[in-house]
Order: structure tokens, then C-alpha cells, then sequence
């Protein structure tokens, strides 16, 4: 299903004050009933076909903790990635915080299955100095969820206002150490979003995955977009066929690192996080 074949969302004006507020401010900003529920659950029924797939592959699903992976995928293997990149509000905050020229480089999905445990306090690669330095932020990570997210499935969980954080301590530039997760503790909010809902953060905030004690996983697509220059393309892989891309409308083609084939191939993981698949919190 497409949008145009659901409601197409309204054209609204976005706030950008609000837009760059939020993310420069506590990391974190979402949209609830972005998608109709009818467009989430044609992604809820491609993405486990997509996550079975990739767990017979070699290297198609990379260790994100016990019970929890993460998987990287062509756009072309789920049905509603145009309605996704040309979806207002996405367009709105990737122009607004990473400017005009901003570049798509990634589309996967994490699941927490049932038995996933707390991750440590982590960032997903560590600050550069346009942001340490500048105080810039290059890079944003979307989030939209298949299922509506109970308290019992493993919420993502954030510190607003992390991405500030001093990494001088932090093992990998990405761990905080152990004495630093009190104050994570007492800054944290859970999410609990709804299915059409969108949200996007600075993957610099300091966020884990909580423990999973129910008996279904909480997949969520994730939609990796950087500023130019950011650099995050060298550890993704972003393929179109030639037939694909060249129906894509130019707005969209604009936007992407990617490239371009007869035959897409298989996508051996190149963003792994080594501590989040060595161990649990």
C-alpha cells in the first residue's frame, strides 16, 4: 500500500524553531499519526519476512544484545519507501537541521525479540568535532515503529539533551562509563509510540533498548540520514536496481548516497556496535 492509495498526509507548515529546538535541545522530537495504520501494517508484514531472510545469510543480521538484532535492507524490499523519504515532516526536519543538501544513506530495522535485555547507556558511533567543537549535529536516525509499543515489549529509552554529553570518558567514544548512568537513570524518558508514529533524534543522545519480558519483539524501521560531508555512508551500503531508481523522482534521487545496480547483492553489515553485541547492561 501507498500513501496514495491511504490518506495522503496534509501539507502542513512545520515549525522549523520548534523543529531545530528539539533536537538541538533534548535530542529527540516525533510526530504521532504520521502513517495511516493500514500503511504500518504492510511494513509489519514485509519486515519479518526481510529479518528471516537475513538471519540465514552470513552477516545479514548483526547482534545488538541478547535476542536483538539489527538488519539492513534495499529500499526496494519494502513497498513504502517513497512514501517514507517524500513524507513532509521527514522532509521538513532533515532540510531544517541538516540543511538543503541532505543525503539518505541508510534503511534497516531493529528487533528486540522477547528475552532482549537492558543495552548499556550508549551513543550509536561516537561525536566528531563539528560537534564536540562546533556545535553542530550531522546526522539524524528515524524511527517508526510496526506495533504500538507497550511497556512490557522493551521501550526505547532516552536522556534528553545527551548529545552534549563529553565523550573523554566513554569507552569507544559511544559507552559512558558505569558511574555516569545514575544520571541516565534520572534523565530517562520511555517511549511508547503508537503505529504511524515518527520520531527523530540525534543518535548521539545517550539511549539503550530495555528488557523485552513480553512474548512479541517490537520491530522498528530506522532511516539513517546525514549532512553532507557527515561521512556515515562509508558503513552502509545503499542499493537501487537500475529499473527502480530511474522511476524515482528527482527530488528523491537528490537525496541519496547510494549505488546503483543490475542486480541488487547482498549487504554484509557494516555499522556494528561491538559493545552492544558483546554483552548486556
Amino acid at each position: 500500500m501507498t500513501l496514495s492509495s491511504a490518506t495522503k498526509p496534509v501539507q502542513e507548515q512545520y515549525d522549523v524553531p520548534a523543529i531545530m529546538a528539539g533536537i538541538y535541545g533534548d535530542g529527540i522530537i516525533g510526530l504521532k499519526g504520521a502513517f495511516p495504520r493500514e500503511w504500518v501494517a504492510q511494513l509489519g508484514r514485509e519486515l519479518p519476512e526481510l529479518y528471516q531472510a537475513a538471519l540465514a545469510r552470513p552477516g545479514g543480521a548483526v547482534g545488538r544484545g541478547t535476542n536483538r538484532h539489527y538488519v539492513e535492507i534495499h529500499p526496494e524490499d519494502i513497498s513504502g519507501f517513497l512514501d517514507l523519504v517524500t513524507h513532509p515532516w521527514i522532509v521538513a526536519v532533515c532540510t531544517s537541521v541538516l540543511g538543503p543538501n541532505y543525503k539518505i544513506v541508510e534503511i534497516g530495522f531493529d528487533v528486540p525479540n522477547p528475552g532482549a535485555k537492558d543495552q548499556p547507556w550508549h551513543r550509536d558511533f561516537p561525536a566528531t568535532s563539528e560537534t564536540l567543537v562546533d556545535r553542530r549535529l550531522n546526522s539524524l536516525a528515524f524511527n517508526l515503529t510496526t506495533v504500538d509499543v507497550e511497556e512490557d515489549m522493551g521501550p526505547f529509552e532516552i536522556a534528553p539533551g545527551t548529545q552534549w554529553d563529553d565523550p573523554s570518558e566513554f569507552d569507544h567514544g559511544m559507552f559512558p562509563p558505569v558511574s555516569l548512568f545514575p544520571r541516565y537513570h534520572a534523565l530517562s524518558q520511555r517511549k511508547l509510540p503508537k503505529m504511524g508514529d515518527i520520531s527523530a533524534r540525534s543518535a548521539l543522545t545517550i539511549h539503550r533498548g530495555t528488557a523485552n519480558v513480553s512474548n512479541k519483539a517490537r520491530p522498528v524501521l530506522v532511516l539513517g540520514v546525514d549532512a553532507p560531508g557527515a561521512g556515515h555512508d562509508e558503513k552502509h551500503d545503499l542499493q537501487f536496481t537500475r529499473a527502480y531508481y530511474e522511476q524515482l523522482p528527482q527530488e528523491v534521487k537528490d537525496h541519496l548516497i547510494c549505488r546503483v545496480v543490475d542486480e541488487l547483492e547482498p549487504i554484509m553489515q557494516g555499522h556494528t556496535i561491538e559493545g552492544l553485541m558483546m554483552g548486556d547492561a
